[in-house]
């Protein structure tokens, strides 16, 4: 029975993998800017890259871009083919997206958590599952650069729901558009989930950032004076790194520790 359930579910990610890649043509921009993709040896290679996923389904630009590289444009032609590269092909890219460049690296984390926060069971809660514990190498866009890189990280939805658990999926993807996670990777270390806790942990290296997090600088990091016990700490802890602004420790805390502790 398990076996016939893991061909199943290997069945329907199929279809949807193979869906998503049929297209590979694309019109050429006139005047497009060029971005790049960094090869397994560490080359750069300058050309269009094309994000395959938007807002819609971000967690698509962690599994594959599309490119084609500047030297083998034909400008005579006004559509090409574009090369569709994943993970197993590249150490990372940076595409163009509305002037903005957006920069993607390839990490090594397993989204465990995403994986089991689901609300529906059976079959569209065990995809769900199956999708985020077999991506465990990943284009991550890197939203702070320094000795403490930090990524966003959508997790990936369920590929099927019916009946009830149709509404349940569709708001658990909603979600996961607005909510990504956080990563971050200190000194090329292990890649690992931001949380408030692991914040204040990996900056304590640091003089003038430890000095603010003790004054109580950073809102972000904002600490509950009040006492607690055991289980209450514990309950704390947990509402804190849900609850918590990610990006805000980014943007502060972080930005901080990099411009300051290099």
């Amino acid at each position: 029975m398990k076996k016939l359930l893991l061909v199943g579910l290997l069945s329907l990610v199929s279809l949807n993998v193979y869906a998503q890649d049929d297209n590979t043509e694309y019109e050429m921009r006139v005047g497009e800017k060029t971005g790049y993709i960094i090869d397994k040896s560490g080359k750069k290679i300058e050309g269009i890259v094309r994000l395959v996923g938007d807002e819609m389904n971000p967690w698509t630009n962690q599994k594959k871009v599309k490119f084609i590289a500047s030297a083998d444009i034909d400008n005579a032609k006004k559509k090409q083919k574009f090369k569709t590269f994943d993970t197993d092909d590249l150490k990372g890219y940076m595409a163009i997206d509305n002037n903005n460049e957006r920069h993607f690296e390839s990490i090594k984390y397993t989204n465990t958590k995403e994986a089991y926060n689901t609300s529906n069971g059976g079959l569209s809660g065990g995809l769900k599952a199956f999708n985020n514990l077999t991506k465990s190498n990943q284009f991550a866009e890197l939203v702070a650069d320094g000795k403490i890189k930090v990524y966003k990280l959508y997790g990936y939805p369920t590929t099927f729901s019916a009946g009830g658990q149709v509404a349940v999926a569709e708001e658990e993807t909603r979600k996961m558009r607005v909510n990504p996670s956080y990563i971050y990777s200190k000194k090329g270390g292990k890649a690992e989930e931001l949380t408030v806790a692991k914040a204040k942990m990996i900056v304590a290296d640091c003089p003038i950032v430890k000095g603010k997090v003790t004054s109580g600088e950073y809102g972000s990091l904002k600490e509950d004076k009040k006492k607690r016990s055991g289980l209450g700490k514990l309950i704390k802890n947990e509402i804190d790194n849900a609850m918590s602004d990610n990006l805000s420790i980014v943007n502060e805390v972080i930005y901080d520790y990099n411009e300051n502790c290099k």
